[in-house]
């Protein structure tokens, strides 16, 4: 719920600071609209008991835009004005120069302004801010993260988190640093990056998720600002997207300047992409473009689809985790798509903690019919065979194709029950046609899957692996979410093309190349 007064509080007392540099120096420092959506947000959502609903802000956004005045008001609000008895409020980044231009800042902010100013002794040698009424300080700390340990922290200002060389300094800070605490805050504010093996990728992945609501954390704010992968750089107006300051703290002078340097020299593109639109300037090694998916969510009616030829792919991966089977349909005439109707099944047992754990809304889409449970925390086999038992009354399931590595038994029992199951390898020369084929079909929007939230979930999760050959798989060791109704359907697929054409498109024109 929301506190209108406590977002009030917070908001008053940055606005009574004063920005610290250049021509803004001494200049109210009057919240802009961005900046007051975050401030009342983190500060003004509450749980029942009262205490904030946030204890981590992620809020990535390009340089020059106010980050560290930001910070430093937030660092500020937490040392002298959040109500805490004994705050320990530390300002991290990657080394201990970075972290001291938010204490800088801060610190200018506290000469400033008299109310503080007679609160607050400073002890510089020791870049610390000490709030006399509290017994509460803010000190800056270096990127040991070895010796943090046994910290009792309130509140956590890290600066540039794309700059921690590795995951230490942030763990040891958010993991159990603040248990003593009932309201603690994380406040990590950065640029994009360029490393997608940190700790900032991993965080910003999640902030991803939560925006788009691929994964839901009640306790994790995140704000993003920046072009999209498929935004025009050179557009100006992409410009004001990504920098919500642009025209107040930032002159668009500037920004064009950078810009032709940026085209002029090829060597700063990547630069200017990063630190002017926040950009992470690799290549995502994500595979599937989810807006070219999404354009193909055309309706799947089961009724329309009975008596239907199709093929199966069954993806059991273990007995605790998800099961898929999907069912690609190829096309009639008149109907040149190849509809995709995928079925998945989670140990009733363990759904409640894998919403916890993974933060994936495993019980929304239980309850709306887009993933079955089986009881138990195994997954029941017999279950998902009889199911498939009672598919094949439906549609004519022509063939279901398997990880040959898995589900011996449940193999033998589906042959047993009248169906033929052919095995299906997991390496590159089974999986490269079929997958090749899937973004094809996708591209060309003859793929109708009807939006199914769980398969869409999956198709976001894979990476893949790529031989010199130029041949691809997916990768279930990159792919850090579940891939397993993707790998489903394109075996599902693969047998459809193969059966479907009496000589197979494959043989036809080879093997495409993306």
């Amino acid at each position: 719920m929301f506190d209108e007064k406590k977002a009030e509080r917070a908001v008053k007392f940055i606005n009574n600071l004063k920005h610290t540099k250049g021509v803004w120096h001494g200049v109210p420092f009057d919240l802009l609209p961005w900046q007051d959506k975050i401030i009342r947000d983190i500060f003004g959502t509450v749980k029942e008991d009262g205490y904030r609903q946030y204890n981590t802000a992620y809020i990535e956004i390009p340089k020059k835009n106010g980050k560290s005045e930001l910070a430093a008001a937030v660092a500020l609000y937490l040392t002298c004005a959040d109500g805490e008895w004994g705050a320990e409020v530390y300002g991290c980044a990657a080394d201990r120069q970075q972290a001291s231009i938010v204490f800088d800042v801060a610190v200018e902010m506290v000469e400033q302004c008299p109310a503080l100013k007679k609160r607050i002794k400073p002890v510089i040698s020791q870049k610390r801010l000490v709030y006399m009424p509290t017994a509460s300080f803010y000190q800056v700390l270096s990127a040991e993260a070895y010796t943090k340990h046994g910290l009792n922290v309130h509140g956590v200002i890290m600066d540039e988190l794309h700059a921690q060389p590795n995951r230490d300094l942030y763990d040891v800070m958010t993991k159990g640093s603040g248990d003593a605490r009932k309201q603690p805050l994380f406040f990590l504010i950065t640029t994009a990056g360029n490393d997608r093996n940190s700790i900032c990728w991993e965080v910003h992945q999640k902030a991803e998720d939560i925006l788009r609501g691929k994964k839901i954390d009640p306790t994790f704010y995140p704000v993003i600002y920046g072009i999209d992968e498929g935004d025009d750089w050179t557009d100006e107006k992409n410009w004001y997207k990504a920098n919500p300051s642009l025209g107040h703290t930032i002159d668009i002078e500037k920004v064009r300047a950078a810009f032709l340097s940026a085209k002029e020299n090829p060597a700063e593109e990547n630069i200017f992409r990063q630190l002017r639109l926040n950009q992470w300037v690799k290549q995502s090694v994500r595979w599937m473009p989810m807006d070219i998916w999404n354009k193909c969510s055309f309706e799947v009616n089961p009724e329309k689809l009975k008596g239907r030829i199709c093929y199966g792919g069954l993806d059991l991966s273990s007995s605790i985790d998800i099961t898929a089977f999907v069912l690609v349909f190829p096309p009639i005439p008149g109907d040149d798509k190849y509809y995709v109707l995928p079925h998945f099944w989670i140990p009733e047992d363990n759904l409640k903690l894998r919403v916890r754990r993974d933060h994936v809304p495993y019980d929304i889409w239980e309850q709306q019919d887009y993933l079955k449970t089986t009881e138990g925390n195994v997954i029941h086999y017999g279950f998902i065979e009889k199911f498939i038992e009672e598919l094949g009354t439906k549609y004519n399931i022509k063939e279901i194709a398997f990880d040959r590595w898995g589900a011996v038994q449940m193999v033998q029992n589906l042959e047993g029950l009248g169906f033929t199951v052919v095995p299906f390898g997991q390496g590159y020369k089974d999986m490269s046609p079929p997958t090749k084929e899937l973004m094809k079909l996708t591209l060309e929007k003859k793929i109708a899957h009807g939006g199914h939230p769980v398969l869409k979930w999956m198709m976001d999760n894979i990476h893949v692996r790529t031989d010199p050959a130029g041949n691809i798989k997916p990768d279930k060791q990159k792919s850090t979410e579940k891939i397993d109704g993707a790998v489903a359907m394109i075996m599902a697929l693969d047998r459809a093309i193969r059966n479907e054409n009496k000589e197979s498109v494959y043989d036809e024109r080879g093997i495409i190349m993306i």
